[in-house]
């Protein structure tokens, strides 16, 4: 059985059966002037990523291995918010307001949008979710049954919150994880550290974490 070099061991890759999952490279996140910047953040952080996020996707696209994309956004009669969740972050600039970049995570507006350079192409599926995991309130999981998906690497961000979050549910769904370290980001880096440490203890009790350019070694052989 082929194998990616990873941690806390080797990762028991079965090709025919692997995807990546790109979490929310969304402008909103990523960009000066979006809702992750309003926030206070440090945005340059994201974009820090962005090569090696693209290199995983081509690398996945070139070996014909499917690409799966998620967005985090609302509808915008706002019926799919939670109060809960609008109540929170900045009072200023919340979910659903008017922002530099349109209405803040509300599908089909400007800054709800993927970033350009790691934009989705024809064929590849695009999940639309609600929540910070990406099995909630969607069809994710009908979409991997549909490609004979079990095992998923995991790009994007932020670490500990949505890519964590959707790791932590499938790896309750049975699927096996692996997260490549340098195509994720937090804007706190004591976050990201601590995430990939909660996410491979106790012998990958989430899951795995492996270098972009060990799994991009692995898939090229597919």
């Amino acid at each position: 059985m082929a194998e990616i070099k990873a941690e806390p061991f080797a990762f028991p890759v079965k090709h025919d059966q692997l995807a990546l999952i790109v979490i929310d490279m969304q402008r909103d996140f990523a960009e000066p002037g979006g809702f992750g910047a309003s926030l206070g953040n440090d945005v340059s952080r994201i974009g820090r990523i962005v090569p090696d996020v693209k290199r995983l996707i081509q690398g996945f696209r070139y070996a014909g291995l499917p690409v799966i994309h998620t967005m985090e956004c609302h509808r915008p009669d706002l019926s799919d918010l939670p109060p809960a969740k609008r109540d929170r972050g900045n009072p200023m600039l919340r979910i659903g307001d008017d922002g530099p970049m349109g209405r803040v995570l509300i599908t089909g507006e400007p800054g709800t949008a993927i970033l350009p350079e790691l934009a989705p192409i024809d064929g590849e599926v695009v999940i639309k979710k609600p929540g910070k995991g990406a099995f909630y309130a969607t069809n994710l999981g009908e979409v991997l049954q549909r490609k004979g998906i079990r095992q998923l690497v995991f790009a994007g961000v932020t670490t500990e919150v949505c890519v964590q979050t959707t790791m932590r549910e499938a790896n309750d769904r049975g699927y096996e994880c692996l997260l490549a370290e340098e195509a994720t980001e937090s804007y706190f880096p004591e976050f990201k550290t601590a995430a990939i440490a909660m996410i491979r203890a106790q012998g990958a009790i989430v899951g795995w974490t492996a270098h972009v350019d060990d799994i991009l070694e692995s898939i090229a052989h597919a």
